[in-house]
């Protein structure tokens, strides 16, 4: 009976990813959805990640607290840092953005979208404005790569996250505009803009603080919603990986020399971040460091610290530089 049983949960289960394989299958879910026009060659590429659309509920112009008056964070605790000219610079909580993926923000007069894969640990900001039209994200509880899959309400086309890139609908094949942002930790932040702004707890029944993913970045693999090649030989798939247009930087590399230069960037690496993907409390999590990076007059350039088995399969033409 107990192989009867398992037989048939095989079986189902089966059918129900062929159902998936079919964009037709998402059609009830996202009705608005032009699915004809799609970058998706191979749907089972698209997995469903379990909480439905805005089961992972985005936020919009969240509250903000000055840094001076903010309680409950830790020192090393991770944040997303938005300095954008004409506005105090405003620091997101990965404690937060762990429960949300998706901040909806106005910042000295730009829409931004504030984001957070934990499963790729793609943490990238974006403009929202497209084509004169102001776009709003939601998360649709869908995956492709282990990557979040966003969603504009306004149109309901879907977004590769990590990318910024329409995959699905009307603007499928069209790329937001990344803004210079970097993840440090609390500590960093309000000693660097003590006169800056921080997100406020929302008001959800969430487990704030908390990682849902305990040991995540120490596994060997990404959960089994990757199916895809695993990294080159010598780089472990969950290690971490700066990105700057189709070049990454191992972690370690920048971790062991502190500072690179090359291709016109100046890349450095300082102590005193946790990792939001190891211990149960986010606060605890051990030390991975901070990334900036700036061109060689100082500036502030667009980069984003991802998982090396997110990279490999999301950047076409990706260059690993290994400095090898």
């Amino acid at each position: 009976m107990r192989v009867l049983i398992v037989a048939l949960a095989i079986a189902l289960g089966l059918v129900a990813q062929d159902l998936r394989a079919d964009p037709a299958f998402w059609q009830n879910e996202f009705p608005r959805t032009d699915f004809s026009r799609s970058l998706v060659a191979d749907w089972s590429e698209v997995r469903d990640g379990g909480p439905g659309r805005d089961g992972i509920p985005a936020l919009t112009d969240p509250d903000f607290v000055p840094v001076a008056d903010k309680q409950g964070l830790g020192a090393r605790e991770p944040v997303v840092v938005l300095a954008l000219e004409g506005a105090p610079a405003r620091a997101y909580p990965l404690r937060y953005l762990t429960w949300h993926e998706i901040v909806n923000d106005t910042v000295a007069g730009v829409p931004v979208a504030v984001t957070f894969c934990p499963l790729c640990n793609s943490a990238p900001v974006f403009d929202r404005r497209l084509d004169g039209a102001v776009l709003t994200f939601g998360v649709t509880g869908k995956l492709r790569h282990s990557d979040m899959v966003m969603y504009d309400r306004e149109t309901e086309s879907w977004w590769q996250q990590a990318l910024g890139q329409g995959i699905v609908g009307v603007h499928a094949g069209a790329e937001l505009v990344q803004l210079p942002s970097w993840v440090e930790s609390w500590a960093d932040f309000s000693g660097h803009y003590p006169d800056g702004l921080v997100m406020a707890e929302p008001e959800f029944h969430r487990s704030y603080g908390r990682n849902p993913y305990v040991g995540y970045d120490s596994r060997d693999r990404p959960y089994g919603f990757f199916t895809g090649e695993m990294p080159p030989e010598g780089i472990a798939a969950l290690s971490r990986v700066v990105r700057v247009g189709v070049r990454g930087w191992p972690l370690p590399r920048l971790a062991a020399q502190g500072v690179i230069r090359e291709a016109g960037l100046v890349i450095t690496w300082r102590a005193g971040s946790a990792s939001a993907l190891d211990t149960a409390r986010i606060a605890a999590g051990r030390d991975i460091g901070a990334i900036r990076v700036t061109d060689d007059q100082g500036r502030d350039v667009p980069h984003d610290v991802m998982f090396a088995f997110a990279f490999d399969a999301l950047v076409e033409g990706g260059i690993w530089m290994t400095g090898d």
